[in-house]
């Protein structure tokens, strides 16, 4: 009797190769499996075994490779999912740009978490993933303290012959360290120094005995250096960190220190500040263009048991978009006004009394949204002349945007798609000399301008008095002249979020601490905010500045020498 060869192995080694070339296939591969089924296969057994074994262990690693992306696409799946649900999302779900950073941020760390788990596994791909990292990096590191650390082999004598080796070059790398921050006890000591001649003939009592001055302190009698309150005043408004939070973490260097004393280092700090903050404003109110806008401040009301609603208001300058100088030599129309600066004044409300009150002796072009507490300033009867508005195109292009996401609003998307060409235009002249910027808004925007008021005018016929896009139409007309003042000016910007950008510090500041504690803290909240944010938009470390400032006030530094203290001043000294 023949014996037959049990080949069912094979048979199912033949089926899962068959399979890894369909796997090609669906992967979009555009070549071939590597062997060709019905052509290739040899007669010896063995050698087919050997075959398919290979193809089985290709189609495994295809499967490995396919798994990966799925979880990988999940991932990004996630991801656009969070965006579209930002962006996209009904208002009552929708999610501020903070909280889709978080998301964001979750998202990310989990994906790279995946990958770091790929690299220890497969170490070719571990080489690949290095060798990609360091062509991507082209960061200067030159202005940071360097720590040399020389790795020297365990012996330097040579392995065959014994005899002392000689260096024939070396490897370097650089790696990028951060030393936690520590709490750290300074002692000061001053001697005291007596005459011992003097003492032997009695005349001790004339030459007395002495010593150094004590230094002078922000804090008389407390434990804080200049340095240690500056951190805390920056940690809260620049870094957003709250009090209670700074506390706990000193409790954690071993240091207990409530809250509340760390309160009354940041009121001794602003109290030492308070003339920078006035002269500030009064800076800001000289120049010729300002940006100003307003947003809430929740305050403790004490007496009601809960909390009211109180206000910081933003001036803004920046002269950057049209590249405003502030050498006196320069020709008018390209001189700026000043450095880019923010300040904020706190108010218990909203009314028009408040922008009055804030904007008092300034008669230059305020640009600012629709809020008619503003239109009162540009009234012929105010106290030191009108002021002159220019609007904001953004504010009207949200409103559109709030219809087009509604979805069916073909009127909506058309506004959408004419500001679009405005915005395009002025991204191309964006740095650009005013002249410039003038002349490409007169020949391009206006045309568009133009064509686009008639348009609002015929589409609000139609269409009812009470609908989101009927108001959004007649926003835009009642606010025509003012929206239309960029075209006349290259100095001006076409929307107000120079002022809009600027308060989104404070807002994650009152997101964090959640409300202030009184009206005194509020007006001293706006205050510091101003100084450490104005130190941001001239690239000045808020730290570095607030210590300088903080060891040169309390050492009497003098009011004449004001202008020397604020952080444009500090920026030119160190650059």
């Amino acid at each position: 009797m023949m014996l037959r060869h049990n080949d069912s192995g094979s048979q199912s080694l033949l089926r899962a190769s068959i399979e890894s070339s369909k796997l090609w296939f669906i992967f979009g591969k555009t070549h071939r499996a590597t062997m060709d089924v019905g052509d290739t296969l040899p007669d010896d057994i063995d050698a087919l075994r050997a075959l398919l074994l290979a193809e089985r262990a290709s189609r495994a690693a295809i499967v490995a490779e396919r798994d990966k992306l799925v979880v990988r696409n999940e991932r990004l799946e996630a991801i656009i999912a969070e965006i579209r649900r930002a962006y996209f999302g009904r208002k009552s779900e929708r999610i501020t740009d903070d909280q889709l950073s978080l998301a964001l941020e979750e998202l990310e760390t989990s994906l790279a978490k995946a990958e770091a788990e790929d690299e220890k596994a497969d170490p070719a791909l571990k080489t690949a993933a290095t060798r990609k990292r360091r062509a991507s990096r082209h960061e200067n590191l030159d202005h940071l303290p360097h720590q040399e650390v020389v790795i020297e082999p365990e012996s330097k004598a040579c392995p065959c012959c014994g005899g002392e080796l000689h260096v024939i070059g070396e490897d370097t790398s650089k790696r990028l360290d951060k030393v936690p921050a520590k709490v750290r006890v300074i002692v000061t000591r001053r001697p005291k120094y007596a005459c011992r001649s003097c003492e032997k003939t009695g005349a001790d009592t004339v030459a007395g005995v002495i010593q150094a001055p004590a230094p002078a302190r922000l804090i008389e009698g407390g434990l804080p250096t200049e340095a240690m309150v500056a951190d805390v005043v920056v940690s809260k408004h620049a870094d957003h960190l709250p009090l209670y939070r700074q506390s706990q973490i000193l409790a954690r260097h071993g240091v207990k220190i409530e809250r509340s004393t760390l309160a009354q280092w940041v009121g001794a700090a602003a109290a030492e500040l308070q003339p920078l903050h006035d002269h500030l404003i009064d800076l800001l109110k000289v120049s010729p263009r300002l940006f100003c806008d307003e947003t809430r401040c929740p305050v403790l009301d004490p007496g009601a048991g809960k909390t009211k609603t109180g206000y910081l208001w933003a001036l803004a300058r920046d002269d950057r978009p049209w590249g405003g100088g502030v050498d006196a030599a320069m020709p008018a129309e390209y001189r700026g006004s000043g450095p880019p600066a923010v300040a904020y004044s706190y108010a218990p409300g909203r009314g028009g009394e408040h922008a009055a009150k804030l904007l008092a002796g300034f008669n230059g072009i305020l640009q600012v949204d629709g809020y008619a507490a503003y239109k009162k300033l540009a009234a012929p009867t105010r106290p030191g002349g009108p002021v002159t508005l220019a609007y904001c195109w953004s504010h009207l292009r949200r409103q559109f945007y709030e219809v087009y996401v509604g979805g069916n609003a073909p009127i909506a998307t058309e506004a959408l798609a004419r500001l679009k060409l405005l915005y395009d235009i002025e991204a191309e002249v964006r740095g650009s000399p005013s002249e410039v910027r003038r002349a490409a808004r007169q020949q391009r925007s206006k045309p568009v301008v133009e064509a686009l008021k008639p348009w609002f005018e015929n589409n609000l016929a139609k269409m009812s008095e009470g609908s989101k896009l009927a108001e959004a139409i007649a926003y835009g007309l009642n606010h025509w002249d003012g929206l239309c003042r960029f075209l006349e000016d290259g100095r001006i910007e076409i929307d107000s979020n120079t002022v809009e950008r600027s308060i989104r510090g404070v807002a994650l500041t009152r997101k964090n601490a959640l409300f202030a504690g009184h009206d005194r803290g509020a007006a001293g909240w706006a205050m510091i905010a101003s100084l450490l944010e104005t130190c941001k938009l001239n690239a000045v470390d808020p730290l570095a500045w607030t210590t300088d400032v903080l060891t040169k006030l309390v050492n009497r530094w003098p009011a004449s020498r004001i202008d020397e203290l604020m952080p444009w001043a500090y920026a030119a000294k160190r650059g």
